[in-house]
């Protein structure tokens, strides 16, 4: 179930964040991540945020900053089951365009967000890691736009 992220969620996100930062960012090292947690703590409860819970357990979220998809997070051992691509959807909802940015050498997240629509419309080089990130843009009826 999809449900609006609350505030007694904060710990258990937090830690789904650090996690999937890790698994899916190696090619970053660890106190990278590790370093930004509590700004990430503090940062979380200002977005939009969807979480995604069964039994009690969530195993993913989806955070926004108006049309820009800060991230989707899942829980290891929920991936692949669709828990992201329902997030997604829901992000998708009531929205014309969404863009985001993905770390080149994340080509599991890139290859996702090109099934769902997504089209790679430059890159950068992220500043506080000095990885290449890719923008990236999705619009309601797959028209194209020059730049995100």
């Amino acid at each position: 179930m999809i449900r609006l992220f609350e505030e007694e969620d904060l710990d258990e996100v937090l830690a789904i964040w650090l996690d999937a930062n890790l698994r899916a960012h190696s090619f970053i090292p660890a106190g990278y991540w590790e370093g930004r947690r509590e700004e990430v703590r503090q940062a979380l409860p200002q977005a939009e945020l969807y979480v995604w819970e069964e039994w009690g357990e969530i195993l993913g979220f989806l955070g926004l900053e108006g049309d820009y998809i800060a991230g989707i997070f899942v829980r290891h051992g929920a991936q692949s089951r669709g828990v992201g691509k329902k997030l997604l959807d829901r992000a998708k909802e009531g929205r014309g365009r969404l863009s985001l940015r993905v770390y080149e050498k994340n080509t599991r997240a890139a290859a996702f967000y090109r099934r769902e629509g997504f089209s790679a419309l430059g890159e950068q080089t992220d500043a506080g890691t000095g990885e290449v990130e890719r923008c990236m843009c999705w619009r309601s009826g797959g028209k194209e736009e020059p730049s995100c």
